[in-house]
C-alpha cells in the first residue's frame, strides 16, 4: 500500500494549492478604500433604501475623468457600453417596499441595481435596472431596465466622500440625493401612503388582528380621514358595532359611524346614530365631541352637546369647562364666564386652573376662549 502515498500526497497538496488560490484567497471581511454604507427612509409605510459603497474624491478629478460622462465601455463584462454604477465595487441596490412613483412612471415594489449616465450638460439619466446582483456595471444590459429617468443635475459645495440621501421628506415623498465632489443628482420618490395603508389594512383584519373589534374600529377611521372608500369603512365599522362575535356598540364605533354617515351625505341618519351614542358616552369623550362640533363650525350643535353633558354628569369635571366654551362659540361671554369660574373651582391639577385663568382673563376683555 504505500507504493501509493506519493500519489496521494501529490494530490492533497494538488487539493491545498487551489482551495489556496480560490477559498483561502477572498479574505471578504477586510476593511475596503470604499467602505459599504446603507440608507434607509420611511415614507408613510413604505421604506426605501439605498446599499452602496463610498468612493472618496482623493484630490482625484471625478466628473467626466473618474466617472466618464454618457455610456462609456469600461473593457470588461458583457457590455457594450456602460452606465455609472452610482458607487464604487459591487452594484449599488435599491429597494421599495411599496410602489413608487419617480418622474411620472411607476417603479414596482422590489429589489434593483442602481446606475446613472451622468451628463456634462448638468443632466443625468437614474437607471433601476431589474439585475441588482451583478457586480458594477460591467454586465449592464438595457432590455433589464425597469425604469429610466432623466434628471437635473445640481452644483453643491464639496463632498469628499460619495453620499446618498434623503433630502426633503414629507407624508407621501422624498427627494433622494447622490452628492460627490461639487454636484448632485436628486430625484423624487413618491408612494400612495393611503392605498398602501387600506391594502395593509385589508390583509391585516383577515388574520389575528382581525378577531379583534378596535382593529375594524381603526381601519374605519382610518379610511374615514384618509380619503378611503366610504362604504368600505361603513362596512368596517358595523363589523365592529354588531354582527361579529367581538362585537360592541359603543360610542367610539357608533361616532365614526356618524361621520362616516355625515361625509356621504346623509345628515338624518348620522344624527340618529350620534343620539344613540350620546348616553355611551363618558363626560370626557362627550366633551370632546363638542369640542369636535365648534372646530366643524357646528357652534349651536356643540353648545347642546355641552348642556347634555352637563345635564347627564352633573356637577363633575370637566362639564362647566365645556358650557364656556359652547357660551364663549355662540358670543354669550357673560354666561361663559360664570361656568368658567366654576370649572377652575373643579379642576383637577394646577395646569388646568392655569389654563383656565388665561381663559377668564380673555373673556373678560371679550375675546372666545375657543
Amino acid at each position: 500500500m504505500r507504493k501509493f502515498y506519493p500519489a496521494i500526497s501529490a494530490t492533497i497538496l494538488m487539493t491545498v494549492f487551489l482551495m489556496s488560490s480560490t477559498a483561502f484567497a477572498q479574505l471578504d471581511f477586510l476593511p475596503r478604500g470604499s467602505q459599504m454604507a446603507k440608507v434607509s427612509q420611511r415614507i408613510g409605510t413604505t421604506d426605501v433604501t439605498i446599499v452602496y459603497s463610498r468612493p472618496s474624491v482623493n484630490d482625484r478629478k471625478v466628473w467626466g475623468a473618474l466617472v466618464p460622462y454618457g455610456m462609456n465601455n469600461l473593457g470588461f463584462g458583457t457590455a457594450a457600453e456602460s452606465p455609472w454604477r452610482a458607487g464604487a465595487n459591487e452594484n449599488t441596490i435599491f429597494k421599495t417596499t411599496h410602489d413608487l412613483t419617480i418622474g411620472g412612471k411607476t417603479l414596482a415594489a422590489g429589489e434593483y441595481g442602481l446606475h446613472m449616465i451622468v451628463n456634462e450638460d448638468n443632466t443625468a439619466t437614474v437607471i433601476f435596472s431589474q439585475n441588482h446582483g451583478a457586480w458594477g456595471s460591467y454586465f449592464y444590459d438595457p432590455s433589464e431596465d425597469a425604469l429610466r429617468v432623466d434628471v437635473q443635475t445640481e452644483e453643491v459645495p464639496h463632498v469628499e466622500l460619495l453620499t446618498y440621501g434623503f433630502d426633503q421628506v414629507d407624508a407621501n415623498s422624498a427627494v433622494v440625493s447622490l452628492s460627490w465632489e461639487k454636484k448632485k443628482i436628486p430625484f423624487t420618490v413618491e408612494t400612495d401612503v393611503t392605498q398602501n395603508v387600506l391594502a395593509e389594512i385589508r390583509q391585516q383584519l383577515q388574520t389575528s388582528p382581525g378577531f379583534n373589534r378596535q382593529s375594524w374600529e381603526q381601519a374605519a377611521n382610518y379610511a374615514l380621514n384618509n380619503g378611503g372608500d366610504l362604504d368600505e369603512a361603513l362596512g368596517w365599522v358595523n363589523s365592529a358595532i354588531e354582527g361579529q362575535f367581538f362585537s360592541q356598540k359603543n360610542f367610539n364605533n357608533l361616532s365614526i359611524k356618524s361621520q362616516i354617515l355625515e361625509r356621504q351625505g346623509k345628515a338624518a341618519e348620522a344624527k340618529v346614530v350620534m343620539d344613540e351614542a350620546m348616553p355611551l358616552g363618558t363626560v370626557l369623550e362627550i366633551h370632546t365631541y363638542g369640542r369636535q362640533l365648534i372646530a366643524q363650525g357646528k357652534k349651536d350643535e356643540a353648545l347642546a352637546v355641552f348642556q347634555w353633558n352637563a345635564k347627564n354628569h352633573k356637577n363633575t369635571w370637566p362639564v362647566d369647562f365645556g358650557l364656556a366654551r359652547g357660551y364663549s362659540a355662540v358670543g354669550e361671554y357673560k354666561t361663559a364666564l360664570k361656568h368658567l369660574k366654576i370649572a377652575e373651582g373643579r379642576a383637577p391639577d394646577q395646569p388646568n386652573k392655569d389654563a383656565i385663568a388665561a381663559y377668564i382673563a380673555r373673556l373678560q376683555e371679550g375675546t372666545d376662549i375657543n
